[in-house]
C-alpha cells in the first residue's frame, strides 16, 4: 500500500524541507513520527523542495507503511501530528496507486507570494511577508508578471544548484502570473509546470524590482528565452523566503 500525505508548515523555524546535514528540516521531522509509528525507518518522498523559511499549504509526500501495518489512512493523519511540531501539520492522508510518485506524477503547482507594503511591518506578518514599505506602482507589477506568463527559458531565472549539465530543461510553462491586493499590500500567484531552483523567488524579485522603477520592463523581458552564454546575466534580484507559499500540486 501507498500513502498520500497533504502537509501545510510554518517554515520559519526549518532550514527547509528537504533532509541536509546540520539543519532542522520538514522532512526529517514527518521520517521520525513516521518511524515512531511503523517501528521501523520509512522513506518520504516530496514533491519537491522547499527552501530556508519557505512555507507550504500543500506539500504532498509520499511513503509506503509495512505490510503488517493495517491502519486506516484516515487514522495516520492523528497519529501523525501528535508526534509532530505544531508548525508542521497533516492535513489529509489517502491510499493511492503503488505507481504514484509525490515528485515524478506531479503535472504542476501553485506558489503564492505576499507582499506587505504598509509603512510598518505588522507583527503577525514577521516571516510571512517580504516588507515594501517603498512605493510600489501595482500597473507595472502587473505588466511584469504578464511578461512572464508563457512558455520561456528560465534559465536567467534559475539559482545553480551545482548538478546542472548541457542538458539541463529550462524551459517551462506558467499558465497564471497575477496579482491580487490584500489589506496589507498584493498577493502574488504563480502556476506552472515546474518550477526552477529558486525560480518564484527570482521571478517575484524582478517583477517588484520593476515595479519599484528600477528595472525597465524591456530589461526584464530581455532576461527571458538567453541563450545558453547569458548574454544578459542572470536576474540578481531574488526576493526573500519570508513571503513564498507552496499552495498546492497537481496531479492527473
Amino acid at each position: 500500500m501507498r500513502l498520500k500525505l497533504t502537509i501545510a508548515y510554518d517554515g520559519r523555524p526549518f532550514g527547509g524541507w528537504q533532509i541536509q546535514p546540520n539543519a532542522d528540516t520538514v522532512q526529517e521531522h514527518i521520517e521520525s513520527a513516521l518511524a515512531q509509528i511503523a517501528k521501523q525507518p520509512l522513506r518520504l518522498h516530496g514533491s519537491g523542495r522547499t527552501d530556508a523559511g519557505v512555507h507550504a499549504l500543500g506539500q504532498i509526500a509520499h511513503f509506503d507503511p509495512p505490510p503488517a501495518l493495517t491502519m486506516n489512512p484516515v487514522n495516520w493523519v492523528a497519529a501523525l501530528n501528535t508526534k509532530l511540531p505544531a508548525t508542521i501539520r497533516i492535513l489529509d492522508c489517502e491510499e493511492v496507486p503503488d505507481a504514484f510518485h509525490a515528485r515524478f506524477a506531479a503535472l504542476g503547482k501553485t506558489y503564492t507570494y505576499d507582499l506587505a507594503t504598509t509603512p510598518i511591518l505588522p507583527p503577525l506578518l514577521a516571516g510571512l511577508a517580504w516588507h515594501l514599505p517603498r512605493q510600489l506602482d501595482p500597473h507595472t507589477l502587473e505588466d511584469a508578471l504578464a511578461l512572464l506568463r508563457g512558455t520561456h527559458d528560465f534559465r536567467a531565472f534559475a539559482a545553480n544548484r551545482g548538478n546542472e549539465t548541457e542538458e539541463t530543461d529550462y524551459s517551462r510553462t506558467i499558465s497564471t502570473a497575477s496579482l491580487a491586493a490584500t489589506g496589507n499590500g498584493y498577493h502574488l500567484t504563480f502556476t506552472g509546470d515546474g518550477f526552477l531552483y529558486k525560480m518564484v523567488r527570482l521571478l517575484t524579485g524582478a517583477a517588484v524590482t520593476a515595479a519599484q522603477g528600477r528595472l525597465r520592463l524591456d530589461d526584464l523581458a530581455g532576461l527571458l528565452d538567453q541563450p545558453a552564454n547569458l548574454p544578459h546575466g542572470k536576474s540578481p534580484f531574488c526576493a526573500p523566503p519570508d513571503g513564498l507559499t507552496l499552495a498546492s500540486v497537481r496531479y492527473p
